[in-house]
């Protein structure tokens, strides 16, 4: 989804994924997920230092992937301009794990599970 998003912005892609993944040298950043960590990457050119990053991915839930991936692009000195999301589960608050750092924009909202 990032990629569309960036080739109707003509702006940039660059791909953050799981550990041993990607094709060139990378950084990489261990997070801790619900139950378990997890090693997401990226390549160490990807990012120039003051560069501004929208981050896109498909679904917000508690939001400990894209802190770790909001992480792993500061680390290599880009600025968040935003994190957008396609679904958001809002029962989960993964906004408010995020906090008022970032702005957060989601086009799908989900109030409550369908237990």
């Amino acid at each position: 989804m990032g990629a569309a998003v960036a080739y109707e912005l003509k702006a940039g892609f660059v791909p953050i994924r799981k550990k041993g993944k990607l094709p060139s040298k990378t950084v990489n950043l261990t997070y801790q997920k619900e139950y378990e960590s997890d090693v997401i990457e990226i390549h160490e050119d990807a990012v120039e230092p003051g560069q501004n990053v929208l981050i896109v991915d498909d679904l917000l839930a508690t939001g400990g992937t894209i802190k770790a991936n909001a992480e792993l692009v500061e680390k290599l000195g880009g600025k968040i301009i935003g994190l957008g999301f396609l679904i958001e589960l809002r029962y989960l608050h993964g906004r408010e794990s995020v906090g008022d750092k970032y702005e957060v924009f989601s086009i799908i909202n989900y109030e409550t599970s369908k237990e």
